[in-house]
């Protein structure tokens, strides 16, 4: 499950399509993105427009009603690895994304 909604947000970090790389979160995650600041770091970061799409998943860990999935993820201009983590919840009904991160 987690797989193809972490390709997505490579993808649409890539592309800089912000209504997109939001189109899964959860209303509470969604509500706490800043337009304005998401869109500076879509113009702006080397590392968010330039995300492999080779991933390496590294392992999953449960907190409560949350699971996080972690991820090696690499950049095709940056060189060296970066740490993804995902984190995944049901809302309605439906798995929605409540974090996600590259560190």
């Amino acid at each position: 499950m987690a797989r193809p909604l972490w390709r997505d947000l490579v993808k649409y970090s890539n592309e800089g399509k912000y209504g997109d790389f939001v189109k899964n979160f959860s209303s509470s995650l969604a509500l706490a993105m800043n337009q304005v600041v998401a869109g500076h770091q879509f113009a702006n970061s080397e590392l968010a427009r330039n995300l492999s799409e080779e991933i390496d998943p590294l392992g999953v860990i449960r907190r409560g009603e949350h699971v996080t999935v972690l991820y090696r993820q690499r950049s095709t201009k940056k060189p060296g690895e970066w740490l993804g983590r995902l984190v995944l919840g049901y809302e309605d009904g439906k798995v929605r994304i409540f974090g996600a991160t590259i560190f």
